[in-house]
């Protein structure tokens, strides 16, 4: 049918505010057992000593990993049976201010970590480290997190559904998985 208009096309939801209107949020900065596109797996207890050491006071809260970008506190640092669960609150103006209208626009919701490892087990042929103590440094807010399913929410998220894996992510992990062990296999060939 010619002259009639169409209905626009969409490809992408409406993005879901990870930020509440007095500044919170919520959501797992790492999860356990799940392989990150740098190839690192955090196990259940990285986080054990490191909390307990520093506590949340010690770690602190960026923007894209930036020490000259603070913007804001850490209300709870909890490691659960699932990951490192966060809550947090921005603070103040500058970059705080910034981070706070791009996570209401939704297009910032990204959670990342910065660590120094202190125990792994790593499987070279796979190319995979098992990240089994972790000095915990900060947890950023990003755009582009290295575990795609550790996203922030409007605080107040049901804990049992933030985290939970999206349907492309699983495919494209499992793909990066199968591509490495192929990688390894033509080495061992050559």
């Amino acid at each position: 049918m010619t002259g009639v208009p169409r209905a626009p096309e969409r490809k992408y939801a409406h993005a879901l505010a990870s930020l509440d209107a007095d500044g919170r949020f919520c959501g797992y900065a790492s999860l356990f057992g799940r392989m990150d596109l740098s190839g690192d797996v955090v196990m259940p207890g990285a986080f054990t000593r490191t909390l307990g050491r520093r506590g949340i006071a010690g770690v602190r809260m960026l923007l894209e990993h930036d020490p000259a970008a603070p913007i804001g506190l850490w209300i709870s640092l909890e490691e659960d049976r699932r990951g490192l669960w966060v809550e947090g609150r921005l603070t103040g103006a500058g970059p705080s201010a910034h981070a706070g209208a791009r996570m209401r626009a939704g297009t910032l919701d990204g959670l990342s970590i910065g660590f120094r490892t202190v125990a792994a087990d790593e499987d070279r042929s796979a190319r995979v480290r098992r990240l089994t103590e972790i000095d915990l440094w900060e947890v950023s807010v990003v755009a582009c997190p290295m575990l795609p399913e550790a996203r922030a929410r409007a605080a107040g998220a049901d804990r049992a559904r933030v985290g939970v894996i999206a349907p492309e992510a699983v495919v494209d992990a499992g793909l990066l998985a199968r591509m490495r062990r192929q990688t390894a296999i033509l080495r061992q060939t050559r």
